[in-house]
């Protein structure tokens, strides 16, 4: 048994039937649709043709939709960056300011709607 899975992204360049089949007999195991592009319209699209080719082979290939996540951003640093450490107290803040050792400011302005005491914010 495969422990690997081949993982293809279907888009433009691959959304017609040949293609689909070509790349399902040369071993894909999942068929990935990224919904940060195109309409639901054509992602149904793309997926009727999927279960219809894996039909013809008769091949159980997966299908992965990607949906796209909420994106917030955080503001500028004055020095460009911070560190911290655990236990430091750091504020978000949908003030426009300069971010700094204690805070910075944050895109989403109901982000303290969504939030509770203790909840985990990761920032990359």
């Amino acid at each position: 048994m495969r422990k690997t899975k081949v993982i293809c992204t279907i888009g433009p360049a691959s959304d017609n039937e040949e293609t689909i089949r070509k790349l399902i007999e040369e071993g894909m195991a999942v068929a990935r649709l990224n919904f940060s592009h195109g309409s639901h319209e054509e992602h149904k699209k793309k997926f009727d043709l999927i279960k219809k080719v894996r039909g013809d082979l008769r091949q159980p290939i997966a299908i992965m939709l990607d949906t796209k996540g909420p994106e917030y951003r955080i503001g500028t640093f004055e020095n460009g960056s911070i560190e911290l450490s655990d236990g430091d107290t750091f504020t978000f803040t949908t003030d426009d300011v300069v971010g700094d050792q204690t805070r910075v400011s944050v895109s989403y302005k109901n982000l303290i709607d969504n939030l509770e005491v203790g909840d985990r914010i990761l920032v990359n």
